[in-house]
C-alpha cells in the first residue's frame, strides 16, 4: 500500500489559531518533514471556503501552494484531492499544471473532479451548473488537458468547452503527460470518465461500498476497451491516531475543543461525529486492521488527513512508525 497526506491549507479550519503571516511556514515545514519520507505524496484540497460552514478563516489556494511545494520539496509528488473542473479554464489549468511539474522536476498529479461545494461555485460567480453538466465539463476538460500534455497542442468544439490550437509548452516533464485521478464515486457517468482516461480513481473505501464501485469501474473498463488492472483505486481517509484508545478519546476532546469556537452547534456536532466515526480513528494497531481489510479488496493507495498536523506532528509521525511499516510494500 502507498501513503500520501494533506497539508493544512485553512479549508477545513486545520490552520485557526495560526497567525496568517505564520501560515506559509507552518505548511512549507511539513511539507518538508514529509519529504523525508515515507509518505509518497502531498496533497491539498481545492476550494475556497472552509467547511463544514463558510468562515472568515484563511483557506490558501490549491495550485499556488502546487507551485510553492514544487519549489520547496524534492522528492514527494505533489496533488490536488481534487481540483475543480469550473473553477479553471481546462486549457489554462493544464498550461499551469506542466509549468509546476516542470519546477518540480515532473512531480505532479492532477486530481480532477466535477465540483460540489455550491455555496463556493455561486459566491465565486461561476454559477452551479447541474450534474450532468459538471460532468460534461470534466469529460471535456480532461480531453483537453491530455491532448495539451501530450501533443503540445489542444483543438476541440465541445459543449462546454472549445478550443482552437491551444499551444501547451513546455511539456510537462513526465513521459505521456501529469498522471490523471479522476476522483468521485458517480457510478453512471464519473466512473466511465475514470475508466476512460485515469490513472488513479479516488472514492469511499466503505468495504461494502469500494467492492461496489470497483465491480462498477471494472465493467466500465470493460465497455470502453480499457485495462482496470492498471487503474490504482485510492480513498482519502480522517485520521485520528493514539497509542492508547485512552489517547485516541484526548485527541476527539481535543478536536471538539478546537472546532467549538468556529462553528455553530449543529454543524460542529455533525462534523464531529462524522470525524470519530471514521475508520482510521483508532490506535495503530485498530487503522493496520482496518486499512488491511480495504488493501485485501484492492485499495493501495491511502491519503490521510490528520486533524492536528499544524499544531503538532506526532500523529502523522505515529503513522509512519506503527502504521506503514506494516502496510507498505
Amino acid at each position: 500500500m502507498r501513503f500520501g497526506v494533506f497539508i493544512p491549507q485553512g479549508w477545513r479550519l486545520d490552520l485557526a489559531g495560526v497567525p496568517v503571516a505564520e501560515q506559509w511556514a507552518t505548511m512549507r515545514d511539513l511539507a518538508q518533514a514529509v519529504d523525508a519520507g515515507p509518505f509518497e505524496s502531498i496533497w491539498v484540497y481545492d476550494h475556497f471556503h472552509t467547511v463544514p460552514v463558510p468562515t472568515q478563516e484563511a483557506t490558501h489556494e490549491a495550485w499556488s501552494l502546487m507551485a510553492a511545494f514544487a519549489a520547496s520539496t524534492t522528492r514527494v509528488r505533489l496533488g490536488q484531492m481534487c481540483t475543480c473542473i469550473g473553477y479553471r479554464n481546462p486549457a489554462y489549468l493544464a498550461k499551469v499544471a506542466a509549468t509546476v511539474d516542470v519546477i518540480s522536476g515532473g512531480r505532479v498529479e492532477m486530481g480532477i473532479g466535477a465540483g460540489w461545494y455550491e455555496h463556493e461555485w455561486r459566491a465565486y460567480g461561476f454559477g452551479f451548473p447541474s450534474a450532468g453538466e459538471r460532468l460534461g465539463m470534466l469529460d471535456e476538460g480532461v480531453q483537453i488537458m491530455r491532448q495539451m500534455w501530450t501533443t503540445g497542442t489542444a483543438t476541440l468544439a465541445g459543449q462546454h468547452y472549445q478550443v482552437d490550437g491551444a499551444i501547451g509548452q513546455p511539456l510537462p516533464l513526465q513521459d505521456g503527460g501529469i498522471p490523471l485521478w479522476i476522483a468521485g464515486g458517480g457510478e453512471r457517468k464519473t466512473l466511465r470518465i475514470a475508466a476512460k482516461y485515469a490513472r488513479y480513481t479516488n472514492f469511499d473505501a466503505t468495504p461494502d461500498e469500494f467492492r461496489r464501485k470497483s465491480e462498477i469501474l471494472a465493467q466500465h473498463c470493460k465497455d470502453v476497451g480499457t485495462d482496470f488492472d492498471a487503474i490504482v483505486r485510492s480513498a482519502n481517509f480522517n485520521v485520528i491516531i493514539g497509542e492508547t484508545e485512552k489517547d485516541v478519546a484526548d485527541k476527539l476532546d481535543w478536536v471538539r475543543a478546537h472546532y467549538e469556537p468556529l462553528i455553530p452547534a449543529e454543524p460542529l456536532e455533525r462534523n464531529l461525529r462524522m470525524l470519530s466515526s471514521g475508520p482510521l480513528v483508532g490506535t495503530p494497531e485498530q487503522i493496520t486492521e482496518r486499512l488491511a481489510e480495504v488493501r485485501e479488496l484492492g485499495l493501495t493507495y491511502a491519503i490521510g488527513n490528520f486533524i492536528d498536523a499544524a499544531y503538532d506532528r506526532g500523529s502523522i509521525s505515529l503513522f509512519a512508525d506503527q502504521v506503514i511499516p506494516e502496510l507498505a510494500g
